[in-house]
């Protein structure tokens, strides 16, 4: 790394308690020349019917013919021929209708299957590739060839955040890859934080009263000290700008210096867990050692969602599963079932669910025929996601994959898609949210997408 840049980002961590890396993006000219905040709440482009979003993301490929998208035909063809020489592998897991809707929702998922009612199933989903890390970047931001902003950071920029004394987008224990929540040409302070170390799928289980957040306190200077110290850097900032004119990323340091110091309050209070009543730990499986890990990330971003946090992002990982299916899908939907059907049932009772889109989804689901005896491949042709809440229909199977779940053949939803009916849901036209960059008007979904229209409430 260039001396400079690793001078530069040590001063960071030391002055904004380690969160000062949000100023390293490249800016745009547009953006130096932006509204002393850029975090500012703003109007969509019409009136939204979500408010904010907390994505469950799964990072590994989940199989959708073994968890929400039943497909009776595959189990009567158990052994026989699929695409290629291999054979096609049946569920091991019965499907049951659940809830008043009737949503096919396999056995793994005891608890979320009582909120079956809620749910907006995507059946037909796809994407370009069947590789991890093309599909995980393109579920990101659209696009695996170039670097490209997050859906997080294209929805800060476009509506701005409720709190600002907090990340308008903070990803919780994310995995490797901060592509996936950056801001890439968007200005530096739309980018996620990650908070929590970056592990597989769960935060420190030592952390018991919230995720870990590294160099959130300065033990060297009294806040007073560090506003006297910051006021002195911001000065030296602003005299560069002021002779130089367009130095965006001087611009962006100001700002998470300011985010960074506000947020030294904020963050432990938000993050601690342990003024929840015991009702809610046990409705998430706080205390469980199974779901425990889970159940803090699912916890943490509904405390951040009720502080006024636009984005959240919760990460699980390890869902790759070419061999010991039956297994792997117990462990992992294990760790997730209790917690994500905790959070939604919380949402409601808050009267939150209404204005909170939640997203759970994988970057691509697995092949209906086997990979050995006990696992699949990766498959980009067709699976599933759901949505909840933040005005999509609950209790909707949308789409759907041929009689095995090769592949979507009807209402086929690609990512842009996706992306696009998620921008709607919060107020956003996909083709409007755009910025200069390069020479060229840039959008989340470049020149494609369709908004579904059928799954809104």
């Amino acid at each position: 790394m260039n001396p400079t840049l690793l001078t530069r980002r040590q001063t960071l961590q030391t002055l904004s308690g380690g969160f000062g890396y949000l100023a390293f993006s490249a800016l745009s000219t547009l953006a130096a020349e932006k509204a002393a905040n850029p975090l500012t709440p703003r109007q969509g482009h019409f009136a939204p019917r979500a408010k904010r979003v907390i994505f469950l993301a799964m990072q590994g490929g989940p199989s959708h013919v073994d968890t929400f998208d039943y497909k009776p035909f595959l189990q009567r063809d158990q052994g026989k021929q699929g695409r290629g020489a291999a054979a096609l592998l049946g569920s091991p897991f019965e499907f049951q209708p659940r809830g008043e809707s009737g949503l096919p929702i396999s056995s793994l998922f005891p608890h979320l299957a009582a909120q079956a009612d809620e749910l907006c199933l995507i059946n037909s989903m796809h994407t370009d590739l069947p590789n991890h890390p093309q599909a995980t970047t393109q579920m990101h931001t659209g696009n695996f060839q170039f670097v490209r902003p997050s859906l997080g950071a294209w929805t800060l920029y476009g509506l701005g955040s409720e709190n600002e004394s907090l990340p308008g987008f903070i990803t919780l224990s994310p995995g490797p890859g901060a592509q996936n929540y950056g801001s890439a040409f968007l200005p530096a302070i739309y980018q996620g934080t990650p908070v929590g170390r970056e592990t597989r799928n769960r935060f420190s289980r030592e952390a018991a009263s919230g995720p870990p957040v590294s160099n959130i306190s300065n033990a060297r200077l009294a806040p007073e000290l560090q506003r006297t110290q910051l006021d002195f850097v911001n000065s030296l900032n602003r005299a560069k700008l002021e002779r130089e004119r367009h130095q965006p990323e001087v611009e962006g340091v100001i700002e998470s210096f300011e985010l960074a110091f506000r947020m030294q309050d904020e963050v432990p209070r938000v993050l601690d867990l342990s003024s929840e009543p015991e009702s809610i730990k046990k409705l998430y499986g706080l205390d469980d050692d199974n779901t425990g890990a889970f159940a803090r990330q699912c916890l943490s971003a509904r405390r951040l969602a009720e502080a006024g946090v636009r984005f959240i992002q919760v990460n699980h990982g390890n869902w790759d599963h070419h061999r010991n299916l039956k297994e792997g899908l117990e462990q992992n939907c294990a760790e997730i079932d209790r917690p994500i059907a905790g959070l939604l049932e919380d949402l409601k009772q808050r009267d939150m669910l209404k204005d909170t889109l939640v997203v759970w989804a994988g970057e691509f689901g697995r092949t209906p025929h086997g990979q050995t005896s006990n696992g699949r491949d990766h498959n980009n042709q067709g699976y599933s996601i759901w949505m909840a809440g933040g005005g999509v229909k609950g209790g909707l199977r949308y789409g759907a994959t041929d009689d095995h779940g090769y592949k979507a053949v009807e209402d086929p939803m690609h990512i842009h898609d996706w992306h696009a009916t998620m921008l709607h849901l919060l107020g956003l036209d996909h083709e409007r949210l755009t910025y200069r960059y390069a020479g060229r008007d840039f959008r989340l979904t470049d020149v494609h997408g369709e908004v579904a229209k059928k799954i809104l409430a």
